[in-house]
């Protein structure tokens, strides 16, 4: 079965209609049947479209891609503990939201969209931005104007039309959401193509790992783009029989913004509306995260739980990772401060895995910053 489906109403709509809500206004998602063989793509280049069977766009000419890399995997050790990372902050626009924005721009110009319009804290606008300009399709991203430079110059440079919005990230995405209504929204939350692109993260942690997976898996959980895609990956192989588990999924908040964890706390299947305050972490700073109630049942269904990290924790992480050679920015520091909490308690023996979502160039002078205080 191939088919956009709300599973709020019932409503579906064929993989190829040119929306990315239904009609109700809900959030649509992909029910998609498709399988690779773990042998076959042995033979192929490395790379996400190595999976191409199981990705929702049939036609490789309509592939908007940029050589995407199998991105590695490091083991760092902290104290007792070792923790695998996975460098996804290598891809072309510098973040793990290639692998989304890959798979949804491939949809545009599978559809024939001339133009779209994406709203973004940075790094998913400068995805889209970049692949909109392989794919010669016109962008507008709506940005907070509280924006990295960096990540801001990137987007003008890919040919990207910004629009600044004053106030909060909720300020922003409502505003590229009115922008939407005439438009083809590009959004990493509301079209499900972008998860289709990220789950890809799953199948290729499980072929890196000869197709044995860690028990523990740690990622942001801001809107649940890779928490999300990952889950949908997991299910996916295993589905496909290729293997017999699906991960433990630990969510990480910045504590200054932290609705899941306080959702989590109570008990609660959807986000708790919360006073918020600064963080460093502004990638996962998502005050009313649109795909909550399912990244709180996904990591439910995983027999996984929600964290919280304070400042102090991500600046500190943020230094451990830097004196290791890794510079990213500070909301990958975020989720290792994470993964680090999480294994100080966890049983030795237990194999956890985290990623390194954003490179540190897009915030290099507010990382200098950090790190240089005492």
């Amino acid at each position: 079965m191939q088919q956009l489906i709300c599973h709020q109403t019932g409503e579906s709509y064929p993989l190829d209609s040119p929306i990315w809500r239904s009609e109700s206004g809900g959030i649509l998602d992909i029910e998609f049947d498709g399988a690779f063989d773990p042998m076959e793509i042995l033979t192929r280049p490395p790379g996400l479209w190595r999976y191409h069977e199981a990705l929702p766009i049939s036609n490789p000419e309509d592939r908007i891609t940029l050589g995407e890399v199998l991105t590695p995997i490091v083991r760092l050790v902290d104290g007792k503990h070792t923790i695998e990372t996975k460098l996804d902050y290598l891809f072309p626009s510098g973040s793990y939201k290639d692998r989304g924005a890959t798979l949804l721009m491939s949809q545009a110009r599978a559809l024939g969209i001339e133009s779209v319009v994406q709203d973004s804290s940075g790094n998913a606008g400068a995805a889209i931005a970049t692949y909109a300009a392989v794919a010669g399709i016109e962008c507008e991203i709506f940005v907070p104007d509280s924006t990295s430079p960096a990540k801001l110059d990137q987007m003008r440079a890919c040919g990207a039309t910004l629009t600044l919005v004053p106030g909060s990230r909720e300020d922003t995405a409502n505003a590229a959401f009115l922008a939407a209504k005439d438009r083809y929204y590009a959004s990493h939350v509301w079209n499900p193509f972008f998860l289709q692109g990220t789950k890809t993260f799953a199948f290729e942690i499980a072929e890196q790992r000869g197709w044995i997976l860690p028990d523990t898996l740690v990622l942001p959980a801001g809107n649940g783009t890779l928490l999300l895609g990952a889950w949908i990956g997991f299910v996916e192989l295993k589905q496909m029989g290729i293997v017999n588990k699906i991960p433990k999924l630990i969510g990480v908040q910045a504590a200054n913004c932290a609705p899941l964890v306080e959702a989590w706390r109570r008990s609660s299947a959807e986000p708790i509306s919360i006073a918020t305050s600064s963080t460093v972490a502004e990638g996962i700073a998502i005050a009313e995260p649109r795909r909550g109630a399912q990244m709180i049942l996904a990591v439910k269904q995983s027999g996984g739980h929600m964290i919280e990290v304070e400042e102090e924790e991500i600046i500190d992480s943020l230094r451990w990772l830097c004196a290791r050679g890794l510079f990213v920015e500070p909301t990958s520091a975020a989720v290792m401060a994470g993964a680090r909490q999480y294994v100080s308690t966890a049983p030795a023996d237990e194999e956890v895995l985290t990623v390194l979502t954003g490179h540190g160039l897009k915030a290099a002078s507010k990382i200098q910053s950090l790190v240089s205080k005492k």
